[in-house]
């Protein structure tokens, strides 16, 4: 993580920095508890598989990153708030100690939610209470982990809208687990906004990708800057749709072996894999299951939930190609993020097309762009010691990266630099593609 320090700043202005950042956590922590204000006690336990986890489990781990990473580091003789805690919520943090296996996490009813929820009110404010409480020195160093802790727990609110998505996926009555927006309308009826045709052109030639750690708050996956080689390059004006993907389908994309990597091909038929998750035919017309329900599939609207496989089968389809990291960066380093669909916890969760206007529509949000390239780390990179350097580094293998943010992403989590990663079989996450050619 990068930490600009408070070091040469006026006592007011450090002061209005503290408050500021106080203000972010609050938010953040009341962000996270109302996405799962309309959820019943049953949903709060469901794990889909072991990649995904209860919603019980985020709202518990996101407080215990607090307490064992802020408070119990950092406050003299602080008691833990309950010394089962560290063991049922850490994560992987082999440092930290031992931890109940992540895919049996859905089969723990104890704590109970309200115990949880109790949880996270203490723990929200004795980190508040930091704020006023720390000197200006001690600040400094705590300061940096409240911002990986905030940042981690927008994180996990896109999680824990993924993680419930799939549990609730597999529910054959199709359940709602946030009710419909004010503008619902869109849910049901085309959003009228035709896909951006056009391809747009970029200038290759040597160009700087990552952040430098002093520029503001990166996880230390996009550190630091560095030279990159690129070719002339084309991007598509949208990302692929669903009435492209359907097309693809028509046209017996997953019937035809040519188009698959071989790992894509196997997974195929190993898994009958058919559609994007969450597309359902029901008498003949097509389907897609949400946060909100299951809708009728729009053409027009953003395809997600698909994996790497189903991505490179298609931009072979289309005779395109996926993206390279470096060149979705550089296109994203052009455009406003505030343009892009973000996480709204009580909006419409699903991706539609938007910034239209930047050439390059939906480029933030809506869905992650798979790229072509590997996750793996910069030159020059260093983990942070102890614990805390285990957050991104230890994951560098058998993975790529994706970028852009999705609509379960919260606004201004994602910076042009910004590095998510998933194995390419993975499609819970609202995961999409931007076709790329050369010029």
């Amino acid at each position: 993580m990068a930490d600009n320090g408070s070091a040469g700043l006026s006592e007011s202005d450090a002061g209005a920095q503290r408050h500021q950042l106080l203000q972010r956590f609050l938010r953040v922590r009341s962000a996270t508890e109302r996405l799962v204000r309309d959820l019943e006690p049953e949903d709060f336990v469901l794990q889909a598989m072991p990649d995904a986890s209860p919603v019980r489990w985020h709202l518990a781990h996101t407080s215990w990153f607090f307490e064992t990473f802020v408070l119990g580091e950092h406050i003299p003789g602080y008691e833990v708030f309950d010394p089962q805690y560290c063991f049922l919520f850490n994560s992987y943090y082999e440092a930290v100690g031992e931890r109940w296996a992540r895919p049996d996490r859905g089969l723990l009813s104890r704590p109970t939610v309200r115990e949880i929820m109790a949880y996270r009110e203490a723990i929200t404010e004795q980190t508040a209470a930091l704020f006023d409480s720390l000197g200006s020195e001690q600040w400094d160093v705590v300061r940096p982990l409240i911002e990986l802790g905030i940042n981690h727990e927008e994180q996990h609110q896109e999680l824990l809208c993924t993680d419930l998505k799939a549990a609730f996926g597999l529910n054959p009555v199709y359940p709602v687990a946030m009710p419909l927006p004010a503008d619902h309308a869109m849910m049901t009826a085309s959003s009228g906004a035709a896909a951006n045709e056009r391809w747009i052109t970029f200038e290759g030639g040597l160009h700087q990708i990552g952040v430098e750690p002093e520029s503001g708050f990166s996880f230390d996956n996009e550190q630091p800057r560095h030279k990159v080689w690129l070719e002339d390059f084309a991007l598509h004006g949208t990302p692929v749709t669903a009435g492209g993907f359907l097309d693809f389908i028509e046209d017996g994309g997953y019937e035809t072996p040519s188009l698959w990597l071989s790992d894509g091909w196997d997974w195929v038929q190993r898994e009958t894999i058919r559609a994007p998750l969450y597309w359902h035919q029901i008498d003949g017309a097509w389907f897609e299951f949400t946060l909100h329900g299951l809708i009728p599939l729009q053409r027009d609207r953003i395809l997600a939930h698909i994996s790497a496989y189903e991505a490179f089968a298609y931009a072979a389809w289309a005779k395109a190609r996926l993206p390279y990291e470096g060149e979705l960066e550089l296109a994203l380093s052009q455009l406003d993020p505030s343009s892009g669909q973000w996480l709204d916890p009580v909006g419409f969760i699903h991706p539609r097309l938007a910034g239209r206007d930047q050439g390059l529509g939906s480029a933030y949000g809506s869905v992650w762009d798979w790229t072509q390239s590997a996750y793996t780390a910069y030159p020059g990179y260093r983990a942070a010691e102890g614990a805390i350097g285990e957050y991104n580094g230890k994951f560098m293998s058998s993975q790529l990266v994706l970028k852009g943010g999705s609509c379960a992403t919260p606004a201004g989590h994602v910076r042009p630099s910004y590095r998510n990663f998933f194995p390419p079989h993975a499609r819970w996450q609202f995961t999409g593609l931007r076709l790329a050619r050369d010029v």
